[in-house]
């Protein structure tokens, strides 16, 4: 009986040191100027994206550049998006509603065509315990 718990203990350890997180780090760049910061949502589903992110920061931007890591990801697709909160309110700003006054950006680099980012342009996908690089142009 020692045998089989002690068996079926290294079995249940092993499946669960199996078990991969990975990492997103995102550098985005060409900001206009280094006034404000960056609004950076990572979002994990097409229904949740531009709305409610899996994770989220505020970042500094220094030398028209903003950097961050998402650590502890489950392997799945991703989507980033960034806006530069050029004037601190927490918000993107919009003229006449839809036209953003201020920049955004997307993993990917996905094109804004007339309406809001794309998740099918730009999510990505995360396995195995790795570290994905994304390298973002506002």
């Amino acid at each position: 009986m020692q045998t089989v718990i002690t068996f079926l203990s290294l079995f249940f350890t092993s499946l669960i040191l199996q078990a991969q997180v990975n990492t997103i780090e995102i550098t985005i760049t060409d900001f206009e100027s280094n006034q404000g910061t960056a609004l950076i949502g990572l979002y994990d589903s097409e229904v949740k994206f531009l709305n409610t992110p899996y994770k989220g920061d505020v970042v500094g931007v220094k030398n028209n550049t903003a950097v961050i890591s998402f650590t502890d990801i489950p392997d799945g697709f991703y989507a980033v998006s960034a806006v530069h909160d050029a004037n601190n309110d927490g918000k993107l700003n919009l003229k006449m509603g839809f036209y953003p006054l201020e920049g955004i950006a997307s993993s990917n680099n996905a094109p804004a065509r007339f309406g809001p980012l794309s998740w099918e342009d730009a999510k990505f996908e995360v396995r195995g315990g790795k570290v994905i690089r994304q390298i973002i142009s506002m």
